[in-house]
This record gives structure tokens, C-alpha cells and sequence, in this order.
């Protein structure tokens, strides 16, 4: 299978999310620093203050001088250490961008050179993680790394998540980006536009679409009415392919995928609107 990496939007925003994570740790060291400057001046003033009442017997003086360098010297500032460490956004990052791997690893296995996977496909109404192009049709897919049962009724979707005992811990945790949408609308929402395009070019295509739950504690729950194909793993993707009836032969797949590269590279390189809401959950 060949691969053709478009975009990498999740890598892009791990990276963003760790300079930011790094700059506030940055300033919070740097204030620290300040801090415990200003801290040890204090101190020494106050040594200064108690040695000369001291020279000049002045006792009272003295005492309270005494004491209020002791005072000081309680109150150290403490270094803000929690920005050096790994956020839990980071940390969501990375196990979806692992996810993301592990479906283009699977699909390497089992396709062969007459398969191409284009990852990162955008347009005007959102991102598609993976757009499986070959002679069984055109699928999109929505990886999500997500730990719990899903269940969803039509494109309402939430969860209920156990712990290792089998306790239900989270119930119905609804399943949402920033902008309230389901993964399902997540997915047909660019799928449905990337159609339009398709067909406006001459080359109408019926995209299916897939949402993959990659994390090893998900399954699916109870679903009625879905709007998009869910599964655990690859093998719901192959199982897919298999009961295809859209065959599609090499001139037009080399045809859709000029124009899938094409159209994402419209979107990406135009300035962006405010049209669909942010990508991630």
C-alpha cells in the first residue's frame, strides 16, 4: 500500500501544545529566579539592619530585626516545576497520533501496491484522518483513540467507561470536539463536501466511512440508526472492501487522486474561514 501524507495536523498540534508547555515553563523559571533574588535581598537587608542596631545597642531594635530575617527566611518561593511536565493534552495527542499509526500499519498488511492511503486530507468543513483510495472504492476514515464502550443513536454519541475490575466509572460520557460535534459528524461533514467536489470534477464517487476505535479498552456498545460504519480494528475496513460493489479502474483512481491532493491543497494553502468548527475532540 502506498502511503501519501497530505497534511500531519496532529503532529502539528503536539508541537505547538509542547512549545507552549515549554515557554510557560520557561517564564514560570524565570519569575522563580526573580522571586528568590528579591527573597535573598530581603534577607540581607534585614542582616544588615539587625547587626547595626546590634553595634549600636539598640536591643529592641535589634530583636525585631532578628526576627523578621527569620520570618523571611521561612517564606522561600517555591519553583513552578508543573509546566516542565508532559500536559494531559500532549499526552491525548500522541496516543491519537498512535492510533492513527497503527491503522496505516494494518492497512500495510493486508493491501496491496494497487492502494493508496492519503493521510491528512482537508477541506472547508473539517479533516478526514485517513482517505483509503483503491479498486474497491474510496473510504474515509475517523481514528479515535478513545478508552470506553461507545454507543450512539444516530450522530449522538457518548461512552461509558469501566475500570480493570469491570466498574463503570464514567457513564454516558457524551463524545464531542470543541465545536459539539460527534466523531460521525466529524466524519461525514468533509466526507459529504469532498463528494460534492468530486462529482462537480466529473468523477462522482460514493465514499464510505469508517469510525475506528484504536484504543485496546474500546468497544462498541449499543448503536441505532449510525450514520458511518464502527469498528475495533483494520479488519472492520477490510470487511468493508469486501462487500463492495463499486469497483473502480486504475485511469480513475489516478484521476481521484489528483484531485483529492488537489483539493486539499486548495483548502490548506487559502485563507481560513470560519465555516466549520475546530477539528478535535
Amino acid at each position: 500500500m502506498r502511503v501519501v501524507k497530505l497534511s500531519n495536523h496532529p503532529g502539528a498540534m503536539l508541537q505547538e501544545t509542547s512549545q507552549r508547555r515549554v515557554a510557560a515553563g520557561d517564564r514560570a523559571q524565570a519569575q522563580f529566579e526573580d522571586e528568590l533574588a528579591r527573597h535573598r535581598r530581603r534577607i540581607e537587608d534585614a542582616r544588615e539592619a539587625r547587626d547595626q542596631a546590634r553595634a549600636q545597642h539598640r536591643w529592641w531594635a535589634w530583636l525585631r530585626c532578628a526576627l523578621a530575617m527569620r520570618r523571611e527566611r521561612r517564606r522561600v518561593p517555591r519553583s513552578l516545576m508543573t509546566a516542565r511536565r508532559v500536559s494531559d493534552r500532549e499526552e491525548i495527542l500522541k496516543a491519537g497520533i498512535k492510533g492513527e499509526d497503527m491503522v496505516a500499519a494494518g492497512l500495510g498488511r493486508v493491501l496491496g501496491d494497487d492502494w493508496t492511503l492519503l493521510r491528512g486530507y482537508r477541506n472547508r468543513r473539517g479533516e478526514i484522518d485517513h482517505l483509503l483510495l483503491g479498486p474497491q472504492g474510496l473510504v474515509a476514515i475517523e481514528v479515535k483513540y478513545h478508552n470506553g464502550t461507545v454507543h450512539c443513536d444516530g450522530d449522538d454519541w457518548w461512552s461509558d467507561k469501566y475500570d480493570q475490575y469491570g466498574n463503570l466509572v464514567e457513564p454516558r460520557r457524551r463524545m464531542s470536539d470543541r465545536g459539539g460535534r460527534s466523531p460521525s459528524v466529524q466524519l461525514n461533514e468533509p466526507a459529504s463536501q469532498l463528494e460534492k467536489f468530486l462529482d462537480s470534477q466529473g468523477c462522482p464517487v460514493s465514499i464510505q466511512r469508517v469510525v475506528l476505535l484504536t484504543h485496546p479498552r474500546s468497544k462498541v456498545g449499543r448503536c441505532r440508526n449510525p450514520t458511518v460504519h464502527i469498528g475495533t480494528s483494520t479488519d472492520a475496513v477490510i470487511d468493508l472492501l469486501k462487500g463492495s460493489r463499486q469497483p473502480v479502474e486504475a485511469e480513475q483512481l489516478a484521476q481521484l487522486e489528483r484531485l483529492i491532493v488537489r483539493d486539499h491543497r486548495f483548502h490548506q494553502t487559502r485563507r481560513p474561514r470560519r465555516t466549520g468548527p475546530p477539528r478535535r475532540s
